[in-house]
């Protein structure tokens, strides 16, 4: 189905030989005043184009053994010759940091109107908070006609001149509900709680799709609200709005909720989080973390069956950790299921460093929030055993530009690992692209994009 490696497997630390010197401490990613600019990129561009007008693609990397062990060599992670921070315009409370604090960076290029239009949006935080819990307020969405930029807040004045351009959706849009429409739910809006943190309720992951005309923003309610899960608003305009919620989502999260999620959440009010939409001609479907999927009704007020979903058919690690942010991209007729894996570290028996998608535990410390994908010849599955698709870069992803070229996300998770030290989380919690490659109709893997020859 993958066409598996390119080939033979060998031991990890025989792959990890002399990266060192290769990419040293100073090709780790840097902030966006040192991404690469048009001359790097348009040279890689070319390369790129070449190589698979001649039918050439770059070689699968042999599989780690044991299954579930990580790829940390940096030809895997975003760098300066590969990715950059998009230039999102800045909110007033953005000024102090001179840019825009976002974690599960989204961006997608769509056509409307015969003109490519890029969307980008995520989990923000609300002024004078550290983080977007216990509360935030709600989703932003920017828009380009170029992945570079400029990219503009979504002009929201219109619908509410005086709220914050660019918020198309809040828990504190309550007001506006009416008979036969619905803008937040009950279980959305924020509350109070006796004592722990106090005022609650955070959007979290927000998507923005276009389908059959019109937009949707599938996005999550986090631990810190009433009710935990994935929920779709639909907009009564452009990109901008006026949102609101569909039918299925008035009373609770899409599908069933179960017991999970930190201590302090009331059981029975955690549901699947992270959802995601996947659109194929007429049809959509649901994708919940992180294995859990559910076609749209024709009308897309909800999905069919609502409770007791299907699962993907998947080769889980063992044992299998927590994972997040699934995502489903297709390309070269195949389906690629994304996912976001801590890579923890630990000591092998001879004192090396064992790197590796491994539950919490005992002597494990989180390393890298990494980007894991999957393939198959069916929405559904069996996928493929998982990869390392990304260092540093789960929780995202995978879109087409208006060129044709495949790109993903990242964001440089902030909570804990590499980009928590002090010494870098000025740099974390960023809205970045990274550029991918693809290795052909026979390996069907894709990868950030590696410097040539490797």
């Amino acid at each position: 189905m993958t066409g598996s490696d390119n080939g033979s497997n060998v031991d990890r630390r025989s792959l990890l030989t002399g990266v060192a010197g290769l990419l040293g401490a100073a090709a780790l990613p840097a902030s966006a005043a040192h991404a690469s600019t048009g001359t790097a990129q348009a040279a890689a561009d070319a390369s790129a184009a070449a190589s698979v007008s001649r039918g050439r693609y770059p070689a699968n990397w042999p599989e780690l053994e044991p299954y579930g062990l990580a790829d940390t060599r940096q030809e895997l992670w975003p760098r300066e010759d590969n990715s950059f921070i998009l230039p999102l315009e800045l909110r007033p409370h953005d000024q102090e940091l001179g840019r825009v604090w976002i974690r599960d960076t989204y961006v997608n290029c769509f056509r409307v109107g015969g003109r490519p239009l890029y969307v980008a949006t995520g989990t923000t935080r609300a002024p004078g908070l550290p983080a977007a819990g216990p509360w935030n307020d709600g989703i932003y969405v920017w828009t380009a006609r170029s992945l570079r930029g400029p990219w503009r807040l979504a002009d929201t004045t219109r619908i509410r001149p005086d709220a914050q351009k660019g918020k198309v959706w809040s828990p504190e849009f309550a007001g506006e509900n009416r008979p036969g429409r619905v803008v937040v739910a009950p279980w959305q809006e924020y509350w109070t709680d006796e004592g722990q943190f106090g005022k609650r309720g955070n959007a979290w992951a927000p998507e923005v799709h276009y389908f059959r005309g019109k937009w949707y923003i599938v996005a999550c309610m986090g631990d810190h609200s009433q009710k935990v899960g994935s929920f779709m608003l639909v907009s009564d305009g452009g990109v901008e709005g006026p949102y609101r919620l569909v039918e299925g989502n008035h009373d609770k999260p899409f599908g069933d909720s179960f017991i999970g999620g930190p201590g302090w959440i009331k059981p029975g009010a955690y549901h699947h989080i992270d959802g995601s939409l996947y659109t194929e001609g007429d049809d959509a479907w649901l994708v919940l973390h992180n294995h859990l999927y559910a076609k749209f009704r024709d009308d897309m007020e909800d999905i069919v069956p609502a409770t007791n979903l299907p699962k993907f058919q998947q080769r889980p690690y063992t044992p299998e950790p927590y994972l997040e942010g699934s995502y489903v991209f297709k390309y070269g007729g195949k389906y690629y299921l994304l996912h976001a894996a801590w890579d923890r570290t630990s000591a092998n028996a001879d004192g090396s460093t064992r790197y590796a998608y491994d539950p919490p535990g005992a002597g494990r410390v989180q390393y890298q929030y990494d980007a894991v994908i999957a393939v198959s010849d069916t929405f559904e599955g069996p996928y493929s055993e998982r990869w390392t698709a990304g260092v540093g870069a789960g929780h995202n992803n995978l879109f087409v530009d208006h060129s044709g070229k495949v790109w993903a996300t990242f964001f440089r998770n902030p909570a804990f690992g590499y980009w928590a030290d002090p010494s870098r989380s000025g740099e974390a919690a960023v809205a970045g692209v990274v550029r991918m490659e693809w290795t052909g109709p026979e390996g069907n893997r894709l990868y950030v994009q590696r410097p040539r020859g490797h």
